[in-house]
């Protein structure tokens, strides 16, 4: 009798830790961040950083973005969603509206106000324009709104489009040095924000200047120090050390986010959340979304290859150890989940491939505007060229009617035109691309990124290698595996240690979460789902 009674309350035990939840889950986006970093810069980093999550977590090593175009604002928002630009609606960073015919920017919200300092413009963001529903989301609801859902990041729309619609706070970094957030939020900040702003913590990091983290001799998986490869960093010559001060004198506290501390500033300002807000304290879970932005400013300024960039992953590795350690100190090893991905990679630098007998380019947007408005007053007498941004072609249409053309006749004119460019590998019609070819595999791509309420007429794919830059630094957008490859890390609560090299679509992270803690998925995802951290 007392043996089948064990049997039973063991029984019972299982089913109930079957269903326990955790505490807190923090989601993590490293914008612009290769996952051949993770690889590149193993020898230098700490074991208690990338390498504890690889370690005691489970490593998606092949995982992709599956649609173009590879921004920040799409990245977040298919990252939380589970699904794409072309359901979300989040086509680009800013994009040009076909519907409204004006340029448009992927957070912003005319109805809310700047709360936290006296910036306007800058708070004046919200997640209206996102379509659909996200994890965070979910979980507000899933809890009768118990549960809290906080994002932050130095960019607006890394903080706000996690943090998803019903979101207790998003908080960004100012020009100014604060953490601010919008009247859609709340009326004004919490008092621990208030104060903590006050203390001007991004004081202490420009004080400090930014040296090499380690001595210079470690840093040879990168290029030389002060290479031609390298743009300047608010005017100064791409060479350490850099004075922040003279930068911040000549500027102001924004120069903090092409630092590495701007990494720094937002772990300092997450903790600070978590203790003050409670998070992961009671059985009913929270989400933090945290999105480290100066990865992606450093990157585009300094390239893949350059010292700066390196030291920024080092000194990163530094403060995610440092934060797990907290973690488990405040809310307890095995209490909380997290997962760590990027909302975009990068390219490699054009003239730097070029030099290494490469034969690629990099394009110059002004002058591809340039060239449509000279072949169309060629070829129709008149500019029929509304728009060219973000690989995007829109056509005048009121032109084209008064003139007497078939619109469609103009979208082949200009689809024959652009394909015998040197830098053209595809160009798309609406049409094209609303009736889909999913054997077509950059098509694919395409149709998954575009929405025909807001996207162009025609869609370019560039050739790989070929950027649309500058000569130095680096940028993202493309369908190519440069661009697509990232990081994906699970890691903590209810997480085996594992890796696989299976291919995986970052669409899938949102489901799988939420199959985790056995809630609703978001509205719009089609349910893929990453079985190897399912216990399947």
């Amino acid at each position: 009798m007392k043996k089948a009674l064990a049997v039973s309350a063991l029984i019972v035990s299982s089913l109930l830790s079957a269903q326990e939840k955790p505490k807190l889950v923090v989601g993590i986006v490293v914008d612009q961040m290769k996952m051949e970093y993770l690889y590149r810069f193993s020898n230098d980093f700490s074991e208690n950083g990338f390498k504890r999550l690889m370690k005691e977590g489970y490593t998606f090593h092949n995982t992709h973005y599956n649609y173009m175009p590879t921004y920040t604002a799409p990245g977040h928002a298919s990252v939380y969603t589970g699904t794409t630009p072309a359901v979300h609606g989040i086509v680009g960073n800013e994009w040009f509206n076909k519907a409204t015919g004006k340029e448009m920017y992927c957070t912003d919200d005319e109805t809310v106000s700047t709360i936290g300092d006296d910036s306007k413009k800058e708070g004046k963001m919200s997640p209206k324009n996102l379509q659909s529903s996200t994890i965070t989301d979910e979980l507000k609801l899933s809890t009768n709104f118990k549960g809290k859902v906080i994002g932050i990041s130095i960019k607006d729309r890394g903080a706000i489009l996690p943090a998803g619609h019903f979101a207790d706070w998003a908080f960004w970094y100012s020009k100014t040095g604060a953490f601010i957030s919008s009247t859609y939020y709340g009326e004004k900040l919490p008092d621990w924000a208030t104060q903590f702003n006050s203390e001007k913590h991004y004081l202490k990091y420009v004080n400090k200047g930014w040296d090499l983290l380690k001595p210079k001799e470690t840093y040879n998986e990168s290029l030389t120090d002060n290479n031609p490869y390298e743009g300047k960093l608010y005017k100064k010559a791409p060479f350490m050390p850099y004075n922040l001060q003279d930068m911040y004198d000549a500027n102001d506290a924004g120069i903090l986010r092409s630092t590495p501390f701007g990494n720094n500033l937002l772990a300092d300002f997450a903790k600070k959340a978590i203790e003050s807000e409670n998070l992961g304290k009671d059985n009913i879970t929270d989400f933090l979304a945290v999105s480290f932005s100066s990865t992606d400013y450093i990157g585009h300024v300094l390239g893949p290859r350059s010292i700066e960039l390196q030291d920024t992953y080092l000194r990163l590795d530094e403060t995610i150890a440092d934060f797990l350690t907290y973690l488990d100190k405040t809310v307890g090893k095995g209490n909380y989940l997290v997962f760590l991905t990027a909302d975009h990679a990068g390219a490699e630098n054009v003239t730097y491939l070029k030099d290494n007998k490469y034969k690629v380019d990099n394009i110059n947007y002004k002058n591809i505007q340039k060239d449509l408005k000279e072949f169309s007053e060629t070829t129709f007498g008149e500019n029929l060229v509304l728009d060219y941004s973000n690989y995007n072609l829109f056509f005048d249409k009121a032109k084209v009617k008064a003139k007497g053309l078939n619109l469609q006749d103009v979208k082949q004119t200009f689809k024959d035109y652009l394909h015998k460019q040197d830098y053209i590998k595809r160009v798309y019609t609406e049409e094209e691309i609303t009736n889909g070819n999913p054997s077509d595999y950059y098509l694919d791509f395409i149709t998954k990124g575009y929405d025909p309420t807001q996207n162009g007429e025609l869609i370019m794919i560039f050739k790989p290698g070929y950027v649309e830059y500058s000569s130095t630094g680096t940028t993202h957008g493309s369908p190519y595996s440069y661009d697509t490859h990232v990081p994906l890390i699970f890691f903590g609560w209810n997480i085996k240690k594992g890796q696989t090299h299976d291919r995986k679509e970052i669409t899938q992270i949102a489901p799988t979460v939420t199959q985790m803690l056995k809630i609703t998925m978001p509205n719009s995802s089609d349910g893929k789902v990453l079985l190897e951290v399912l216990g399947k």
